[in-house]
């Protein structure tokens, strides 16, 4: 049976503190790779790895102010997401992200006039618990 995860029971901290109006939290980790390929032929025979990175996004209501900060102080920080499943148990899933950085930011204004910002941000690794 797969483990479902509620957005409105779980929480996000950005250096212990919690990110008031939270929308969503989207991240990617990517590995580069290279292919090493055989002499003569048009298969490759190995991959050599290379660097990891996360890159993600929170949207948050109107916006943070904490957020805007580091961005502009280009501060160094950590995103601790609990997960919390709907319902049954109190299981909760850890994702940390250290050594975060802001790298953009993006604002919406919809017809329904709510205002959402988009914080990008990079991270050195993500840990799993």
């Amino acid at each position: 049976m797969p483990t479902v995860f509620s957005a409105n029971r779980s929480s996000l901290l950005v250096d212990g503190k919690a990110v008031e109006g939270l929308q969503s939290l989207v991240f990617r980790v990517v590995t580069e790779r290279e292919d090493v390929r055989a002499i003569g032929s048009n298969e490759r025979v190995d991959v050599i790895f290379g660097l990891r990175t996360v890159r993600g996004e929170l949207v948050v209501r109107s916006a943070s102010l904490a957020l805007d900060a580091l961005l502009d102080n280009r501060g160094k920080f950590q995103i601790v997401a609990n997960l919390k499943r709907t319902e049954g148990t109190d299981d909760v899933r850890t994702l940390s992200f250290d050594d975060c950085f802001v790298e953009g930011k993006g604002f919406q204004l919809d017809a329904h006039g709510s205002a959402a910002t988009t914080y990008a941000f990079s991270a050195t690794r993500i840990r799993e618990g």
